[in-house]
């Protein structure tokens, strides 16, 4: 045997070991020991070493000659062997590791542990190389070898296995003797002992694994460093090789596997470590090199031009093979690429061949794609650095260089390609219907688009900005996420473009949206409209928001009528069809904000409901909310209209609600006979209130008929009896009889002061009465309600229904004198007049307070025979005048105007309705020429004719050709007796008058 005997270290080794070791041996028990190890006989006594005093005399020899080492350490790995598997064997059958021919052996394990750790302590430079080489692969085979044994756990359970192999003497001896090497070894020559761990890594991984995280979290900041730098060193020398493609230059390297196992294990407990050096390499990798200063390593590999172009390439091939290396630096990688640094980046990327700077882009895609985190920082990255310079873009600085955005233009058209393929094949080629997927096959999950469907709402206000390729990019984005998301998402994308966008152009990205999902996705649009009504609910939208989502909704129905005109997309009809029928189903939901608070959300709702079909079929219920709200709602825009003129302001947009307002209740009107009723019914009543009666030049008036005084005005006389008898909401009115009291003022307090009113403006009354009108005569117009046919001249308005004029005129009397029954049509005699005083000033004085019910009354007079319902009040306005006229001692009518005029409105609202005979429906016409005796005596005419010809319904027979109801006045007997005094006044009156007795010629 040749081995070089060193007597130094055994000096030194047997002072230390002078309280343990034996006495040195003899030149001839040396010799002995010697051939008793090789042979594996005892030299004396001639018979066979066990494996107990074959392993002693190794050590022996061990200590004295450790010249030996090479074979004694050989040999020793059988020991080691046999001592695991021993191990292992008792934890099979009896599970006890502690027993037989094991605690045996585990003495001289423990006596070579101390030689090995005494001997590194004494000389590291010549003992940690070959014994941590010695113990790191001894170690590989010992865990490859029992790796399947059936105490051995599964290679991925790292803590099991640390647990296991730390409770064996053998394999724990082995771990520290290799740790105290590199401890030794990281001042002088750390890239040896790293590389001996890497090496053995490859051979026996993954059941060397929990070796490797074991090392590395005793020595996490030094194995980290190492491992890169020996994993680059690696990398490059195979690539200089190899000019193959980068991803299977990648899988063909033989450490960067071990590399990624290693950083792998490192990570739970170590992350921010390999963070920072992950990030460190790749700042180092971007500065031109330098030559080296005297501390620097000579191994270092910043110093090599070859290996920092090799470095980008390294840390991408780590991440493609680690998704937590990835992630590690993913957070930070985005903040430091800056415009500098991606300048360095591009001018170390230029030198590459093509086809690698093609694969790195191919790597750098599916990075992106698989990223778990980041991914809506890395798109905006993206997007801001490919955006052209010409644009003002959302990021903090434009594109450093053409060349820089010209590969960031790139690298997000492959981005954008390779989601599509992921998207549209990730159920293996089965058909993809995301909206009704019925398949049981699990989904490949994408990670960057996962992530990134929390943040749909940004994405939609990003692409909507329409900023040049950007939005394009975006807007394939958030189809392909829809696609991906499912209906959820796709749901949520749609809803967002059609809240936020602001005109025609970004709303046609919701067009474009569905025409792309329309395909693989039905039932989109409706259930993207339950969900705004779900936001509308719940109140997630604020007022901007709200009201942009509903002009856009109108802008799509209107949309439609557009279309129908021109050439249409089919695309654009198909998606405002289904808007109109989804918004249709939820009408009700949409109703209550026409009483928004906010007149720009309540002018965004008349607008929707005014464009939006109505449903087949509704329920009373929402039918008579939906009336009451547009209702409220017509009053309400008349009153805005109205401020809005006087405060000087732009009346645009309230006038445009006013119009909604009354296009919205003539198509509720002409839905059905209870949305007809409801609405006449509400105008009516709407127009008296005492909230709106100043908008159509009406007063607040009290239960008498006289205008309340202000609180300011009206002193307050306290409590009393007499008050709260006047009231007459407390007790039952008792009309003519002794308790009947007449509200002029207060006993010993004299006549109520009457206060003057606050005149509006007149333009305003006569547009506010106007509308009103017009809105009436509308839905009265529109329904058929009896079958009414329209008019043969197209050019003549359509007739007034009667059954919706009677509907007016039942309303009008309810509130006018809410104490007169339906069915008073005949009229008493005069003297019976007497008997209703009361109440017929009540009327009278309501008609002084509300000018607007002359109007409703010719409404109803063009309806006919709706004018006879309103019978009690003519009556009642008729004896007022007669008894005005009677006791009036004015020269001339003109003297009263307020009672002039009603008497003329009066008797031409009779004739129209024709409950007067047009010899008798022309007396008006003479009226303002004429002095109030006579103006009684023509009244009185008028009144006796009634009272002869009562005003019934019966009398009026449907004409056909006329599309109304008319009355045949020849039936009516003799009109002449009623003539006379109308010619004896003509005569009396001939030099003003004789003008107009042609219009009373029989």
């Amino acid at each position: 045997m040749s081995v070089v005997f060193d007597g130094s270290p055994l000096k030194a080794m047997q002072s230390s070991h002078s309280h343990t070791a034996p006495a040195a041996l003899s030149a001839q028990e040396l010799s002995q020991e010697i051939k008793s190890f090789i042979s594996g006989v005892d030299a004396v006594q001639g018979r066979k070493l066990s494996i107990r005093e074959h392993a002693r005399c190794a050590v022996r020899l061990l200590r004295s000659v450790p010249a030996c080492r090479g074979a004694v350490l050989e040999h020793l790995r059988g020991v080691y062997d046999e001592h695991v598997s021993t191990f292992l064997h008792n934890l099979e059958t009896e599970g006890n590791a502690s027993s037989g021919s094991t605690s045996n052996l585990e003495d001289i394990i423990q006596e070579v542990h101390g030689v090995l750790s005494e001997f590194i302590r004494l000389n590291p430079r010549a003992w940690a190389p070959l014994v941590s080489t010695w113990a790191v692969d001894l170690l590989g085979q010992l865990s490859s070898k029992h790796a399947g044994r059936r105490v051995a756990p599964h290679s991925s359970s790292l803590n099991e296995l640390l647990q296991l192999w730390m409770s064996c003497a053998a394999t724990r001896s082995l771990m520290e003797a290799y740790s105290q090497c590199l401890a030794a070894m990281l001042a002088w020559c750390p890239d040896a002992c790293v590389d001996a761990l890497l090496d053995t890594s490859v051979k026996h991984s993954p059941h060397f694994d929990w070796v490797v995280a074991h090392i590395g979290s005793a020595f996490p900041g030094t194995i980290i460093s190492r491992v890169l730098a020996c994993g680059l060193k690696d990398f490059c020398s195979h690539g200089a090789k190899d000019q193959g493609p980068l991803v299977e230059k990648g899988s063909r390297v033989p450490k960067i596997g071990s590399v990624v196992g290693i950083l792998g294990h490192l990570a739970a407990h170590h992350s921010d470590s390999i963070r920072k050096e992950l990030l460190r390499m790749f700042q180092e990798s971007l500065v031109p090199s330098t030559p080296l200063s005297p501390s620097s390593s000579s191994t270092s590999w910043e110093a090599s031009p070859q290996l920092r172009r090799a470095a980008v390439p390294f840390l991408l091939q780590l991440a493609a093979m680690s998704p937590n290396l990835f992630g590690a630096v993913s957070s930070e990688l985005v903040e430091l690429l800056r415009p500098a640094v991606l300048l360095q980046l591009q001018a170390l990327l230029q030198g590459l061949p093509r086809e690698e700077l093609d694969n790195m882009l191919g790597l750098a895609v599916h990075l992106i794609s698989q990223s778990p985190t980041g991914g809506a920082r890395v798109l905006r990255f993206l997007a801001d650095s490919a955006t052209p310079a010409s644009v003002i873009i959302s990021g903090p600085t434009p594109s450093p260089h053409e060349g820089v955005r010209e590969g960031c233009d790139r690298l997000l058209q492959m981005l954008l390609l390779h989601l599509h393929k992921l998207v549209f094949n990730r159920s293996e080629g089965s058909e993809v219907s995301p909206f009704c997927s019925t398949s049981s096959q699990p989904q490949r999950v994408i990670p960057f688009l996962e992530e990134l469907r929390s943040h749909v709402a940004p994405l939609c206000a990003e692409t909507l900005r329409l900023e040049r390729k950007r939005h394009l990019w975006l807007h394939q984005l958030l189809c392909l996420l829809s696609v991906y998301g499912g209906p959820s998402v796709a749901t949520e994308t749609l809803c967002q473009l059609l809240t936020q966008a602001r005109n025609p152009e970004e709303l046609a990205l919701a067009w474009q949206l569905h025409a792309t999902l329309s395909s693989c996705m039905a039932g989109l649009v409706p259930a993207a409209v339950t969900h705004c009504v779900a936001q509308i609910h719940t109140h997630t939208l604020v007022r901007r928001q709200l009201r942009q989502l509903l002009l856009n909704l109108a802008a799509v129905l209107q949309s439609q009528d557009e279309e129908k005109k021109g050439a249409a997309a089919g695309a654009q009809s198909s998606m405002a069809a289904q808007i109109g029928s989804a918004v249709s189903v939820h009408l009700h939901d949409f109703g209550p904000l026409l009483l928004h608070g906010d007149p720009a959300v309540s002018h965004a709702a008349v607008r929707l409901l005014s464009c939006s079909p109505l449903p087949r079929t509704a329920s009373p219920a929402h039918l008579l909310l939906l009336s009451r709200a547009a209702v409220t709602h017509f009053f309400l825009a008349l009153r805005r209209r109205g401020e809005a003129g006087k405060a000087g302001q732009d009346a645009g947009q309230s006038g445009e609600a006013v119009s909604c307002s009354v296009l919205l209740l003539t198509r509720f009107a002409a839905y059905s006979a209870l949305t007809l009723k409801a609405i006449l019914q509400q105008l009516v009543e709407g127009a008296l209130h005492k909230g709106n009666a100043e908008l159509f030049g009406g007063q607040i008036a009290d239960m008498s008929g006289a205008p309340v005084a202000t609180p300011s005005v009206s002193p307050d006389l306290g409590a009393s009896l007499l008050d709260i008898n006047c009231r007459f909401g407390t007790t039952v009115n008792f009309s003519g009889s002794v308790w009947s009291v007449f509200h002029a003022g207060v006993i010993g307090k004299g006549l109520k002061a009457r206060t003057a009113a606050n005149l509006p403006d007149p333009s305003g009354v006569i547009q506010n009465i106007q509308t009103l009108l017009a809105v009436i005569v509308q839905c009265c117009s529109s329904s058929s309600l009896n079958g009414s046919q329209s008019p043969s001249d197209p050019e003549e308005p359509p007739p007034i229904n009667a059954e919706a004029a009677k509907v007016v005129a039942v309303t009008l009397v309810e509130n006018v004198c809410p104490d007169v029954a339906n069915g008073e049509l005949s009229w008493p005699p005069e003297e019976h007049a007497r008997t209703t005083v009361e109440r017929d000033i009540y009327i009278r004085r309501c008609f002084e307070a509300h000018p607007v019910l002359f109007h409703l009354l010719q409404v109803v007079a063009a309806g006919r025979p709706a004018l006879c319902y309103c019978s009690a009040v003519l009556r009642g306005l008729l004896a007022t005048l007669l008894s005005h006229w009677e006791g009036s001692r004015e020269a001339s009518s003109t003297d009263s105007p307020w009672h002039l005029q009603a008497s003329c409105l009066l008797v031409s609202c009779m004739g129209e309705g024709q409950l007067l005979p047009p010899v008798l429906a022309n007396v008006h016409e003479a009226f303002a020429h004429l002095t109030p005796f006579e103006v009684r005596l023509l009244l009185l005419a008028v009144w006796e004719y009634v009272r002869g010809n009562g005003p019934l319904p019966q009398k009026f027979v449907f004409s056909s050709d006329k599309g109304m109801f008319c009355r045949d006045f020849s039936r009516d007997g003799d009109v002449s007796r009623y003539v006379a005094p109308i010619h004896s006044v003509l005569h009396k009156n001939i030099d003003r008058l004789g003008h107009l007795c042609w219009r009373f010629q029989l």
